[in-house]
C-alpha cells in the first residue's frame, strides 16, 4: 500500500510542473514498472522535455537529453575511448546513455546506424566499446520522442526497433482550460528549469522501484486472461488492413503492462479491461497499415479499437 501510494504520489509532484500530461505519467511509471522503454510522440511545444526532468526530479533518478541529429554518431550516445597522453593509454569516456532516464530527443533525425547503437543498449542493457561490455545503471529507461508532423530529412525508425519500445504514447496539445492554466503559471513567475522552486521534490526513489517491480512479478493472471491477450494479438495478424500484426513479443509486453496497471490500480490480478487498457499504447506502433488501407483513411488506432470490439471477453 505504501509504494502504490509513493507512486502515486509521483504523478501529483509532476502535475506541478507538468499540467495535462497525467496518462503519458502513468505510462512512463508502467514502464518503469516493466523495465521498458517509451516512444512519445507529439508536437513540438506539449512540455515533452519537461515531462521527462519532472518524472526524474519526483523519482530521484538521473536524466540525460540528447538531440538527435543526422550527423550524431553512435559514440556520441554510448562513449568512447580516449586517449590520456600523461598515462599514454586509452581510458573510456562514458557517453550520455550512462543514465537512468535517457531522453533521446527526436531519434527519428539521426541514421540507422545511431539508432542501432541505442538498440543494443535499449535491449542488452549495456554497451559494447572495442569488444568490451559495459553495464548501464539501473534503472535505465529511454525516452524517445519523434515529431508527428515532419518528414523532411528524418530516418523512420524500422519494425524491428519500433517493437524494442514497450509503449508508444501520444502527446495531444492541452485542453483550453489547461492551457489557460499553463499560460497562468508563467504569468505567476514559473519557470522551467527551476522545478525545485515549482515545489516538484522526490517522494520515491531506486528502493521503492525495485521493491514495486518485484509486487507487480507477483500480480496473478488467469488462464482465461491470458488466453484473451493472446486472441487480442492474434487477431491483428488476421486483419485484412494490416499486412503486419503484433509479434509474440507484443503479446508479452501487452501482458506486462496489463500487470503494471493492475497492481497500480490496487489489485494483485489482472482483468480483461486492464489488457484493454493497456492495449492501444502497447500494441500501436507494433502494427503496420497496408497501403491501400491507409488510402482510404484506416489508422492504427481504429483497427485496435475493432480489434478490441470483435475478440470476445472471457467472463
Amino acid at each position: 500500500m505504501a509504494l502504490r501510494t509513493a507512486l502515486a504520489g509521483v504523478r501529483t509532484e509532476v502535475g506541478k510542473a507538468v499540467v495535462g500530461q497525467d496518462s503519458a505519467v502513468t505510462s512512463m511509471l508502467i514502464a518503469l514498472l516493466c523495465s521498458g522503454h517509451v516512444l512519445l510522440e507529439g508536437v513540438p511545444g506539449v512540455a515533452k522535455t519537461l515531462l521527462v526532468r519532472s518524472l526524474a526530479a519526483a523519482l530521484d533518478l538521473d536524466t540525460k537529453r540528447v538531440q538527435f541529429t543526422p550527423d550524431l554518431m553512435p559514440g556520441d550516445v554510448t562513449g568512447s575511448l580516449v586517449y590520456d597522453a600523461r598515462t599514454a593509454q586509452f581510458s573510456f569516456r562514458e557517453g550520455p546513455v550512462f543514465t537512468n532516464l535517457m531522453l533521446a530527443d527526436e531519434i527519428n533525425r539521426t541514421p540507422p546506424k545511431t539508432q542501432a547503437s541505442l538498440l543494443e543498449a535499449m535491449e542488452e542493457r549495456q554497451v559494447s566499446v572495442d569488444g568490451e561490455p559495459r553495464r548501464l545503471p539501473d534503472p535505465f529507461l529511454v525516452i524517445a520522442t519523434q515529431n508527428p508532423v515532419e518528414y523532411e530529412g528524418t530516418y523512420p525508425l524500422p519494425e524491428a526497433q519500433l517493437d524494442r519500445f514497450l509503449l508508444k504514447v501520444l502527446l495531444p496539445v492541452p485542453e483550453r482550460e489547461q492551457e489557460i492554466e499553463v499560460l497562468a503559471r508563467h504569468a505567476a513567475g514559473f519557470d522551467p528549469r527551476d522545478l525545485a522552486g515549482a515545489g516538484v521534490r522526490a517522494v520515491a526513489g531506486r528502493d521503492e522501484l525495485a521493491a514495486a517491480r518485484a509486487e507487480v512479478r507477483r500480480v496473478q493472471v488467469a488462464p482465461e486472461v491470458l488466453a484473451y491477450a493472446v486472441d487480442v494479438c492474434r487477431a491483428t495478424r488476421q486483419s485484412p488492413s494490416l499486412s503486419l500484426g503484433v509479434s509474440p513479443r507484443g503479446a508479452t509486453a501487452l501482458l506486462a503492462t496489463a500487470r503494471a496497471w493492475a497492481w497500480l490500480s490496487g489489485r494483485m490480478y489482472v482483468t480483461p479491461d486492464d489488457v484493454k487498457a493497456l492495449a492501444h499504447p502497447t500494441l500501436r506502433h507494433r502494427v503496420q497499415l497496408r497501403p491501400e488501407a491507409e488510402l482510404e483513411g484506416v489508422t492504427a488506432e481504429s483497427v485496435l479499437s475493432t480489434v478490441l470490439a470483435t475478440v470476445p471477453v472471457p467472463r
